[in-house]
């Protein structure tokens, strides 16, 4: 078996690199003598054609950096103003200029033609996310032969939403190149099969097998996941160091964790709350919520509207119902260091995870593996999180239904001690069987 060659648009930088992606392969990478690649974070003036060697870590990095230009057509355009809200389902917020994609193949085809000459035989290359759908084609083009994965990060759109791109026939074909396309659940491999299909005119083999031009590729569910235990352990640890005027307040704590962006749905989760406060009066002053949103893409009109409308709305719902000694919502719009974040979700009674669409949404799973077993809290679901297709568990609920969300969080703060527990453990049970290193080596086989 080759080495293991990973490329995500950003290259994980320090000397001792973190975040869920590196706990996902960086065993892998180490076993296999791997090599990460992505771009630095760095801007330059006249791109390079060259990768360079990061030194330090704990596997060999290479990066290159992004010229301006490409920093605003590649990654903010095509990247995250085309593909991120067409991948959500929000068609209305594409928005298409041909230098956006012009710009994305000519990124993917340099970055293709620095990694050709770094690969040997029996590598084996796996590609994240969608910032690189080109990369495979753009490799078979050259003439690789290696065996090449995909895995995407986000939802899969459905065929009718892949036709807002005008080279959605195209993407299709980019896609083929790849010999195996990894999603987060089996409903967006339905919708990947049934958009190549119709889109690309792929032939479907049967097993999630298909045909395009000279090209076999398959396309499969691989859930991403968490260091389960790691992160128990660290909830533990973290708790103990929590300020003690939350360890003990006596008042009902529900969690919610997302970047501030409009497939996270924290508008609506606010709204379903002041839906509660406005029904159970006997709730007041006995329950709040936590809110820790960072903000993303800032200056892109899209994401300055969500933050306009998060902020006005926590501060309304304030307004109307809190008191000198109690506010219902804390919003808190920055960055919160993880291991804070693994103590406050021991602390919380109720964690909601409720986005509009998501991939997989790992904040439900390290809210589970956080929880105290002798009393564990209760996790609130979106339906639309790919998560829910394993953790059936939770409280599965429609984000963009008020009145049952705000039942909901009734139902999960009145819960009785015997019906969390049993729910707590079934999902534990989940996280525990099917972690992190599940993943990895599960895409890894299937890779071949």
């Amino acid at each position: 078996m080759g080495r293991l060659i990973c490329l995500s648009n950003r290259i994980p930088t320090g000397a001792n690199p973190s975040g869920g992606l590196v706990v996902a392969v960086g065993d892998a990478l180490e076993q296999a003598g791997g090599i990460w690649i992505g771009t630095s974070g760095e801007v330059c003036e006249t791109p390079s054609d060259e990768l360079r060697e990061i030194e330090g870590g704990p596997f060999r990095r290479l990066c290159f950096d992004l010229t301006e230009e490409e920093q605003q057509n590649y990654y903010a355009g095509y990247a995250n103003s085309v593909l991120w809200p067409l991948l959500h389902g929000r068609t209305d917020l594409v928005d298409i200029h041909q230098e956006y994609l012009a710009t994305y193949k000519k990124v993917n085809r340099r970055l293709a033609r620095m990694l050709a000459p770094h690969l040997e035989p029996d590598d084996r290359i796996w590609v994240h996310d969608f910032h690189l759908l080109a990369l495979a084609h753009e490799l078979r083009v050259l003439g690789v032969g290696n065996r090449i994965g995909f895995f995407l990060h986000t939802p899969f759109p459905e065929p009718l939403s892949m036709h807002v791109l005008p080279n959605g026939r195209e993407v299709c074909q980019w896609l083929s190149g790849f010999d195996l396309i990894g999603l987060q659940a089996e409903r967006d491999v339905r919708a990947c099969l049934a958009s190549m299909v119709e889109i690309g005119e792929a032939i479907d083999l049967g097993s999630g097998y298909l045909h395009l031009g000279q090209r076999q590729c398959r396309v499969a569910a691989f859930p991403i996941a968490i260091d389960a235990r790691e992160f128990m352990d660290l909830a533990e640890e973290q708790f103990q160091a929590l300020p003690a005027g939350i360890v003990k307040d006596r008042r009902r704590l529900m969690i919610g964790v997302d970047r501030l962006d409009y497939s996270k749905g924290v508008p609506q989760r606010f709204r379903a709350f002041g839906e509660f406060l406005s029904r159970h009066e006997e709730w007041h002053r006995h329950v709040s919520l936590l809110q820790i949103s960072p903000p993303t893409r800032e200056g892109v009109q899209a994401y300055d509207a969500i933050r306009e409308e998060t902020e006005h709305l926590s501060g309304r719902i304030n307004g109307t119902f809190a008191d000198i000694q109690w506010a219902p919502i804390r919003f808190i719009n920055r960055a919160v260091p993880r291991e804070v974040l693994a103590g406050l979700y021991r602390a919380a009674h109720v964690g909601l995870v409720t986005p509009l669409m998501d991939g997989m949404n790992l904040v439900a799973k390290e809210f589970i593996a956080a929880q105290n077993p002798e009393d564990p809290g209760v996790l609130i679901l979106s339906q639309f999180a790919g998560a829910a297709e394993q953790m059936t568990a939770a409280l599965i609920v429609n984000p963009h239904d008020t009145e049952q969300m705000a039942s909901t969080i009734l139902t999960a703060l009145a819960m009785s001690h015997s019906e969390r527990r049993e729910r707590y453990e079934a999902l534990l049970e989940v996280l525990l069987t099917q972690d992190v290193h599940w993943w990895s080596k599960n895409f890894l086989d299937a890779l071949g």
